[in-house]
């Protein structure tokens, strides 16, 4: 038996990097999945990749700022799959950067829709389906930024980031007695389309400053970020909530 035989999830920012790589692995691992993105084409592609692999999703397109969008997704998995049993709230986007004094009011209410209160509308319908079915996983994706870093001109990510932990550490110990553990991955670098490392102005001082955060000096893959994604959602982690769980390749220790 796989891994996560006869779960229902749901994978928010499915249609590239972390999101998508999560998508693939818990599909090889027996879940079936509903699948959230902006970009239609590409969750099209991807579900019908998994479907060649024997596997079972649905995509959705829609944006995370959007709470009708968090309630659709819930009500396609109760319908489709018969329930909901692990929720990944990944979505979120790095947002406008600058110094406090240019960072422009709009730049900063985006960057927090998009990172924090699309979770926020996430769990607000995930939590009671998962309830329905005894309890689940319910993981957002943060950051190290904002939890041990901070990075000059990244104040609206990083307050979203760690508002994502307390989010979480309360979630917690609401839901803990029903049977639903609530837990936060903090990647590091990854290499995803949406790393500033693949930006078009990126040269290799960029890659080589980002790799160079890191104990590992390099940064991740997303199929590796997955892996511990996949570990919050199984029953491996089952005497495991409220945690921020660095999975940053030592950017948070190291200082060579």
């Amino acid at each position: 038996m796989t891994t996560l035989s006869n779960k229902v999830a749901i994978i928010t920012g499915a249609s590239s990097g972390i999101g998508r790589a999560t998508a693939k692995l818990f599909a090889s691992e027996g879940a079936r999945l509903v699948v959230s993105g902006r970009r239609k084409s590409a969750l099209d592609e991807l579900v019908a990749e998994i479907e060649a692999e024997g596997g079972e999703a649905l995509a959705i397109d829609g944006d995370v700022r959007d709470e009708a969008h968090a309630e659709a997704l819930v009500a396609a998995a109760t319908e489709k799959f018969g329930g909901l049993d692990i929720a990944f709230n990944n979505a979120g986007s790095t947002g406008e950067m600058a110094p406090i004094a240019q960072l422009t009011p709009d730049g900063w209410r985006q960057t927090i829709d998009t990172n924090l209160t699309s979770a926020f509308f996430g769990a607000r319908y995930q939590v009671p389906a998962l309830e329905a079915r005894g309890g689940g996983s319910l993981i957002f994706t943060s950051s190290f930024v904002g939890y041990t870093a901070g990075m000059p001109g990244m104040s609206a990510y990083a307050a979203a980031k760690a508002g994502l932990v307390g989010l979480t550490q309360v979630l917690a110990t609401e839901l803990g007695t029903k049977g639903i553990r609530v837990n936060a991955i903090l990647p590091g670098g990854t290499d995803t389309p949406a790393s500033i490392t693949n930006a078009p102005d990126a040269g290799p001082d960029v890659l080589a400053f980002v790799e160079g955060l890191h104990a590992l000096k390099r940064m991740a893959r997303p199929e590796e970020i997955a892996q511990s994604v996949l570990y919050l959602a199984s029953d491996a982690s089952r005497f495991t909530t409220g945690t921020a769980m660095l999975v940053d390749g030592g950017a948070s220790i190291s200082r060579t």
